[in-house]
């Protein structure tokens, strides 16, 4: 992809947020790796008002180049980036689901196999941390340890990928995921997949999803 493609991309991802319903208003951010940094949404400016000039570099130093403050959140984007090499992109939405759960602390366990495409047993929920800050960045890389998606207590969803069209696709995965454990625990306690049943699943589902 050009800089231009990846500046599109980013709009038209985070257009489609808003469409499907994972997210409303300008709460979440995307950003992909380009060079030695990360392109980046703007902080508080609409989504049907943003151009390719709109979206932010990022230097993993910090620098910033554009003509608007990179989002309140660029700092876990940087540094997620800057820690999992393998990643090219991170989504970052107030789901609605996946939010209520964050605000309850409450992890998604191995109520259905499809837990395991976010690389583990179990999704994580970050401790919470005021947005924008180190404290909340270091909680959500620590959270994504051996995982490619968390929850933020009290905020929302994070979701990597190796690119922006994976880290979508999952994070609409994480969504559907939260919304039927939602629906679970209003009927009382979900059974889960066993550790074995698991290990299992996760033997057989390396390159499951979505495929570039």
């Amino acid at each position: 992809m050009t800089e231009q493609d990846k500046r599109r991309a980013i709009i038209d991802a985070c257009l489609s947020m808003n469409r499907t319903g994972l997210n409303s208003g300008t709460s979440g951010n995307i950003s992909i790796r380009h060079g030695d940094g990360l392109l980046l949404t703007p902080t508080a400016i609409p989504y049907e008002r943003l151009t390719p000039e709109d979206i932010v570099f990022l230097g993993m130093d910090g620098r910033v180049e554009g003509r608007h403050n990179p989002s309140s959140e660029w700092r876990f984007h940087r540094d997620i980036l800057a820690a999992r090499p393998e990643a090219g992109a991170v989504v970052h939405a107030h789901a609605p689901f996946c939010t209520v759960l964050a605000i309850m602390n409450r992890p998604i366990p191995p109520i259905h196999y499809m837990v395991a495409v976010a690389g583990g047993s179990d999704i994580r929920v970050a401790p919470y941390a005021l947005y924008g800050t180190e404290e909340l960045s270091r909680n959500a890389l620590a959270a994504l340890e051996g995982r490619t998606a968390c929850l933020l207590e009290h905020h929302g969803l994070i979701a990597i990928g190796t690119t922006l069209d994976k880290a979508m696709w999952l994070a609409h995965e994480v969504e559907a995921l939260a919304r039927q454990y939602h629906g679970c625990l209003a009927l009382g306690t979900p059974r889960e997949l066993s550790p074995a049943q698991m290990d299992e699943v996760m033997a057989k589902i390396s390159g499951y999803g979505h495929q570039g």
